[in-house]
């Protein structure tokens, strides 16, 4: 039983730290370097490198920088796009060291499962703020913000503590966001459009409709017929 449990508390931690990377990968480098300080838990040897000083710092210096981007309109999207290339190979990076030294083969699928899971959370994040920032005021941000802030926090002790009640919400988060994830990129692709017909200048539906005659009513185009 005690073996079961280790594995259940391995995949649990392996699958937590790729999920919560998509959505804030600063915040969950931070909160397992400062509990791992503080004795609350033991990490794997291979992560033991986010308790490192240095490391906790720069986490600490870029989690401000993002509580601040993240809450302002247009720039949270601008930061979601740049961290595409980081949070991904960064949460496959912490699940593979989250498995331990063990065989490779485990590593690179761990490593595949945690860059999944940080690819659709931060899918799942960045459209889910295109969508709302086409709202002009700037309380949905923050409350989005915030929310996603404590969903991290929440999930990783949760995996760390409670690793059965975290592998059963993770799959039922997984199924909305297979449920979810087509009609963000539905939302995103009309967002886009419009801002292209914005700044391009939307043409009319059918220039061929009518013709204007010179005292300004509207005809419709008769074909020219042979007499």
């Amino acid at each position: 039983m005690d073996q079961l449990e280790q594995i259940v508390s391995l995949i649990a931690l392996t699958m937590g730290v790729g999920w919560a990377s998509g959505i804030n990968l600063y915040a969950t480098v931070l909160m397992l370097g400062v509990l791992s300080n503080m004795g609350h838990i033991t990490l794997p040897e291979e992560l033991m490198v986010v308790a490192d000083p240095l490391v906790l710092m720069a986490a600490g210096f870029m989690y401000c920088v993002e509580f601040f981007a993240d809450k302002i309109p247009g720039v949270d999207t601008g930061w979601d796009g740049l961290h595409t290339f980081i949070r991904i190979p960064a949460g496959a990076a912490l699940a593979a060291a989250a498995v331990g030294d063990v065989a490779p083969a485990v590593e690179v699928a761990a490593a595949l499962v945690g860059g999944s899971l940080a690819a659709a959370t931060h899918a799942t994040k960045a459209g889910s703020r295109v969508l709302i920032n086409t709202s002009p005021e700037p309380v949905s941000n923050w409350t989005a913000s915030f929310t996603e802030d404590l969903i991290v926090l929440g999930g990783l002790w949760t995996a760390l503590n409670s690793p059965m009640y975290f592998l059963i919400a993770l799959a039922v988060f997984i199924v909305l966001m297979i449920w979810l994830l087509p009609k963000l990129w539905r939302g995103v692709k009309s967002v886009f459009s419009w801002i292209a017909r914005l700044f391009g200048g939307a043409e009319p539906a059918n220039p061929s409709a009518g013709k204007i005659s010179h005292q300004g009513d509207v005809r419709p185009s008769v074909p020219d017929s042979d007499h």
